[in-house]
């Protein structure tokens, strides 16, 4: 391995052979590699670029790093991975409605760093619930239930691991080639057939503009496809929180009454999980008239519900969340309604605010390693565009004590424009094949 050869070749915006990314990418897996070293190489990245076949080997190579799943089952494998924003619990729905449509969905997440929501924290709001099991568990919880959404081993790709604590200090995150190689490397490593992904834009997502998230979209669908795995990529409006409740029992809370057969609890996110739901079935062949009715009964036939509460049972949780979910889920003991002070119409959402301010009262980390309270939160955010009153409630703070609620609350309200009525804007934005 010339480690040093490939860094000053990507600083002179050359794109080095597929060979020596792999044999970077195992050095980064072993420690072979040093921490300057992998600095070095992300900032080149972060500054020159990547052409689309050195993206598509450097994905490759981060996945080969470790194991890469292998599945023998009666029905495709699919997975759905979203690029992150506020009240985003649609994995949490959506895995186990396909699950109950009869395909595998075998989803290794993440958890929340920033003011974006972890969907394992989510999950783990559960008591007794661990998402971090062994591969052999895995393979036993999705080929029974259908679906497990759980964390990635150690052995999965090992060198994204590596290269995403490095550029987390070395100001390289914002790279589309690195962004891209990180989500891709992980997701392809799970043995997928196909991939479906939600490339968020707005005030609570991480790209703020359309043409940004839409160089992502298509660096994404672009670079799986090189690699193997039919994908498509939805761009979605986060210029408001996706459900109502931000954070982590709160959300679940949600979750689960739309799985108990309330989707007007979420509407907005009721429609995005069927809209990926049927973008998942299209590419597993099935026809969308079709996909979609199947879908709509998951939800209404309780078989979603009985998927979920199936594998919360087999991730360590209670065996009823199916009935008696309410009695599981912590509460936070002190709640604050946060007021309007004038009348208007909900003009604006700053959503990373209001993330930020989840995490400031305890549920969201502020740098890795953080706990979570899984009980703190928002409740009842307002939609954007609401007519409110002075008075009116903008959201409910669900917080561990009172100084804590009231800490929150300007931040919370400053959240919030009062103002004219915005024009509509459409929750799917486009499609990227």
């Amino acid at each position: 391995m010339d480690a040093r050869g490939l860094i000053a070749a990507v600083r002179r915006g050359q794109t080095p052979d597929a060979a020596a990314l792999l044999d970077f990418a195992n050095g980064l897996a072993t420690g072979a590699v040093t921490d300057a070293q992998a600095g070095a190489f992300a900032m080149a990245v972060c500054l020159k670029g990547l052409d689309d076949t050195g993206r598509v080997a450097l994905t490759e190579a981060m996945r080969d790093s470790g194991d890469v799943l292998c599945w023998d089952m009666p029905g495709p494998v699919v997975d759905k991975h979203s690029t992150g924003g506020v009240g985003d619990c649609v994995s949490l729905i959506l895995a186990p409605m396909l699950a109950a449509c009869g395909v595998y969905v075998p989803m290794i997440s993440g958890r929340g760093l920033g003011h974006t929501g972890g969907t394992l924290d989510k999950l783990e709001a559960v008591p007794g619930v661990c998402v971090d099991v062994s591969e052999a568990r895995l393979r036993t919880i999705v080929a029974e239930i259908g679906c497990a959404i759980v964390g990635a081993t150690t052995r999965i790709a090992p060198a994204d691991r590596r290269l995403y604590a490095v550029r987390d200090v070395t100001a390289t995150v914002d790279s589309i080639d690195l962004i891209t190689a990180s989500i891709l490397s992980k997701k392809l490593a799970a043995g997928l057939d196909t991939l479906v992904l939600d490339v968020k834009v707005g005030s609570g997502a991480f790209m703020k503009t359309e043409a940004d998230a839409r160089a992502l979209a298509r660096a994404l669908v672009d670079t799986a496809k090189g690699a193997g795995c039919p994908t498509v990529a939805v761009l979605s409006d986060m210029s408001q929180p996706l459900a109502p409740s931000l954070g982590n029992a709160t959300e679940l809370a949600v979750c689960m009454e739309v799985l108990s057969g309330q989707p007007e609890a979420a509407p907005r996110l009721v429609t995005l999980a069927l809209a990926l739901g049927c973008e998942a079935l299209a590419l597993a062949g099935w026809p969308a008239e079709k996909a979609r009715a199947a879908l709509e009964r998951t939800l209404a036939d309780g078989s979603a519900l009985d998927r979920f509460a199936r594998m919360v049972a087999a991730l360590g949780g209670p065996p009823d969340m199916d009935k008696d979910w309410r009695t599981h889920l912590p509460k936070a003991p002190v709640t604050l309604a946060v007021s309007a002070t004038q009348a208007g119409h909900l003009a604006a959402i700053d959503g990373e605010a209001l993330g930020l301010a989840v995490v400031a009262l305890g549920g969201g980390r502020s740098r890795e390693g953080d706990k979570i309270d899984p009980a703190v939160g928002l409740t009842d955010v307002c939609d954007l565009g609401t007519r409110v009153e002075r008075g009116d409630t903008l959201a409910v703070i669900h917080a561990r004590s009172q100084d804590k609620a009231e800490a929150a609350l300007d931040a919370v309200r400053a959240a919030f424009t009062i103002g004219a009525a915005p024009a509509a804007a459409p929750l799917i934005l486009d499609r990227i094949t």
